[in-house]
């Protein structure tokens, strides 16, 4: 059975918007998307941090002016070259600094309009999934954290099935993230996505359940600003 810790019940006792805000993170190829999927079917809007940047180096993007300026000849008609753009910033520590320097400030306003809408509309709760949740610092935006997680073997498993994926670039990517057990003790809630998908879907209601029927929301401000 999923526990909800005592940090839990403290976190949501400190909301800062009128509904609960729940993160939901996990290192690649955990089993973060299928969650985010299961929480939507639950009934949960979910703001994708992904989907976000996608939005913002697509076509007419926020982004695009900015990359341009810093990356040149790697935008099209379609927006960001994502492969060409990967390519420069996967070894280049530096570039990728700069690079999350003209995202990161357009992802958390995308972030912010999200939840005043939902607070407009009296939502009763939002998952903000971002792979980066604790690296970025978002969980501050949060009143609880979902952490997906799975065995190392299975991750690398499902990692290497990904198009493109080597184990070399596997490696490199979790070098740049949170160790997995760093997330665990960070978590309010972890979710084992190596049981089979009923499982993950009947913990993920449990924990779901238990955080919406928690205290109730206080009307403070967000940390983030328009």
């Amino acid at each position: 059975m999923t526990v909800i810790t005592s940090k839990a019940r403290e976190r949501l006792a400190r909301r800062r918007w009128p509904f609960q805000v729940i993160g939901l993170t996990g290192s690649v190829a955990m089993g973060k998307s299928t969650a985010a999927s299961m929480l939507a079917r639950m009934g949960l809007t979910v703001f994708d941090a992904d989907a976000a940047v996608h939005d913002l180096t697509g076509p007419n993007g926020e982004a695009l002016s900015a990359i341009a300026e810093r990356f040149p000849d790697i935008i099209d008609g379609h927006g960001v070259d994502r492969r060409a753009l990967g390519n420069i910033v996967f070894d280049n520590t530096d570039a990728l600094a700069d690079l999350e320097a003209i995202l990161h400030p357009l992802v958390v306003k995308k972030l912010h309009r999200f939840l005043v809408k939902h607070a407009n509309q009296r939502s009763r709760g939002v998952v903000l999934d971002t792979p980066l949740l604790f690296e970025t610092g978002r969980q501050k935006a949060c009143d609880a954290v979902i952490v997906i997680s799975a065995p190392f073997m299975l991750q690398r498993q499902r990692a290497l099935l990904r198009p493109g994926m080597s184990d070399e670039k596997f490696k490199r990517i979790l070098a740049r993230q949170m160790p997995d057990r760093e997330k665990q003790r960070l978590a309010n809630v972890v979710i084992p996505s190596s049981l089979g998908k009923r499982e993950t879907w009947g913990r993920l209601k449990y924990a779901i359940n238990a955080m919406m029927n928690g205290p109730s929301p206080g009307m403070a401000r967000s940390d983030f600003n328009a």
